[in-house]
């Protein structure tokens, strides 16, 4: 019996989803600059004029950001269905599906839509790197582990 792929999907993207935001939130407390810049900046990315938006653009850069990140638990959840072997050592499969989501997002979109932003610095590959394998992708892993590994028993 196939256990409901939502489940985990949910469960990780409001984990992941919480956990990098608030970590993004304390580095951009520590460069002393706003939280509300940082989400719209995040916004910025579909929508190139929240910059501008004020309150309602730091909304819709929390609503991109837990967008995305649904997104990439989905694309997890999804695999380890077709691929139950990732949900075997959930260790290596988290630290590589953070690898993963580091070079697709950090490396490829954000470089296509912020070219300003390449070369990324020193200090922002470790921060990146640091949240998309301890604050995304192992918390995906072990949660879809969770929840799907009991499905194929």
């Amino acid at each position: 019996m196939r256990r409901s792929i939502l489940k985990p999907i949910i469960a990780a993207t409001l984990l992941c989803g919480t956990l990098d935001i608030v970590f993004a939130a304390v580095l951009t407390l520590m460069r002393g600059r706003h939280i509300g810049d940082m989400l719209r900046f995040v916004a910025s990315g579909p929508f190139p004029n929240a910059p501008g938006m004020g309150r309602g653009g730091a909304v819709l850069g929390l609503v991109v950001h837990y967008s995305l990140m649904a997104i990439m638990v989905a694309v997890f959840a999804f695999a380890a269905r077709r691929l139950p072997k990732l949900l075997d050592k959930p260790l290596l499969s988290g630290i590589g599906y953070g690898l993963l989501t580091y070079v697709v997002l950090d490396l490829i979109v954000i470089t296509l839509r912020f070219p300003a932003a390449w070369p990324p610095a020193t200090l922002s590959i470790a921060t990146q790197l640091f949240a998309h394998i301890v604050l995304v992708g192992l918390p995906t892993a072990y949660i879809a582990r969770r929840y799907l590994r009991a499905a194929r028993r």
